[in-house]
């Protein structure tokens, strides 16, 4: 089930500009079905030769999803949302209904995967949760977007217009009054295309799981989103002086909402301590990203470094057929901002996937009962590194 009309999220419909690294400085970490992705995606950006922060052209990608679920026999079913969870004793998903233009459906199984970024699902079933950090302050959202008719000479000789650029444009948009809903410095580009330039800039604040709060973010995103275009053009006109504001994204970039609480809660310690589980299901390297101005700066792994993404952080305490992948799982509200990310959003999604199918071949499906040597072996056969 997908609300948008496409797969991918905000590799596609978020317009996200670029992959996060999917390598430890040495090594792809991100394997399996992740690998496949991204592997394909690269098809789409030929220009690019290397493995960390590719940039994504969002309508190729669309199809790489198409084609990996399509050739696996896997029903997808587009613009359809879940509006109802329905439980005849507690912990248990009996049906789940969803609305498309068909009306209302109800769709029963053994086991429930909530990928919605929100939780929505183990939520609505009952599951503790956490939104924010301990004062309820959640990570702002982003909406990305797309420039085209750039000059790609005069683009060429700046490379880009990053933040970490002292001379900048963003440094001269920030704090000019003709562009108030430039509250920041956050500005993240990267070439898609000839003359194609994605954004990852600006932030807007937003409570994702308040549709008031995600409509009020959207309008405001896209008046933020032509200041942004505004102010590149007045500030670097020789490269923006004729471009085009091509596209703003469906869907709002969220980095932070619900953490739905599991058997196990993945922490910031652990980050640090790079630490290792027993039920290990996959690795992660990136850093603690966390978009607000008084986050602590925590050091980068070294080359080569990465830590366990235990299965048990997968698992609602309390729900036993319903398991949560991306970015609601398990964490404290620092090691979510390095577990957030699309790559190991794909690794927890293959580890769920698989052990639904585990779950669903046993006498008794319960989520807290999966043989966890049984699921790491087949990880490990389809090439997922543990």
């Amino acid at each position: 089930m997908e609300g948008t009309g496409a797969l991918g999220g905000m590799g596609t419909s978020g317009l996200l500009n670029a992959w996060c690294p999917f390598t430890d400085g040495e090594k792809i970490i991100y394997k399996g079905i992740a690998e496949r992705v991204f592997s394909e995606s690269k098809k789409g950006v030929p220009h690019i030769h290397y493995d960390n922060w590719v940039p994504i052209n969002g309508e190729y990608l669309k199809v790489v999803y198409d084609d990996l679920v399509t050739s696996e026999g896997v029903s997808v079913l587009f613009f359809t949302t879940m509006a109802a969870v329905e439980m005849k004793r507690k912990g248990v998903v009996d049906a789940i209904v969803v609305a498309n233009k068909a009306g209302l459906s109800t769709y029963k199984a053994k086991v429930y995967i909530d990928c919605t970024g929100d939780g929505d699902l183990a939520a609505w079933a009952g599951a503790d949760f956490v939104i924010g950090d301990e004062s309820g302050s959640v990570q702002e959202g982003t909406l990305c977007f797309t420039l085209s008719n750039v000059d790609p000479y005069e683009f060429s000789l700046i490379g880009n217009v990053h933040t970490n650029r002292k001379d900048g444009p963003i440094h001269s948009i920030y704090g000019n009054p003709k562009y108030p809903l430039v509250k920041d410095k956050h500005m993240n580009d990267k070439l898609i295309g000839p003359g194609i330039l994605g954004f990852n800039a600006g932030h807007v604040t937003v409570d994702s799981t308040d549709p008031v709060s995600l409509t009020e973010a959207m309008i405001k995103g896209r008046k933020l989103v032509r200041q942004l275009h505004e102010g590149l053009v007045e500030f670097e006109p020789k490269s923006f002086g004729a471009s085009f504001l091509a596209s703003t994204a469906n869907l709002m970039g969220i980095r932070e909402s619900r953490r739905i609480k599991c058997d196990y809660t993945f922490t910031l310690e652990d980050w640090l301590a790079r630490k290792e589980f027993e039920d290990s299901i996959g690795r992660n390297c990136y850093y603690i990203d966390v978009h607000k101005q008084d986050a602590t700066v925590y050091p980068r792994y070294k080359k080569g470094e990465s830590h366990g993404i235990p299965f048990s952080c997968l698992t609602p305490a309390g729900l036993k057929n319903v398991m949560v992948a991306g970015r609601c799982i398990s964490t404290d509200s620092y090691a979510h901002g390095s577990l957030r990310v699309m790559p190991p959003s794909l690794v927890t999604g293959e580890a769920v996937g698989v052990a639904a199918g585990q779950i669903c071949k046993s006498k008794s499906p319960d989520i807290h009962n999966v043989d966890i040597q049984k699921l790491r072996k087949r990880l490990k056969e389809v090439g997922q590194l543990i």
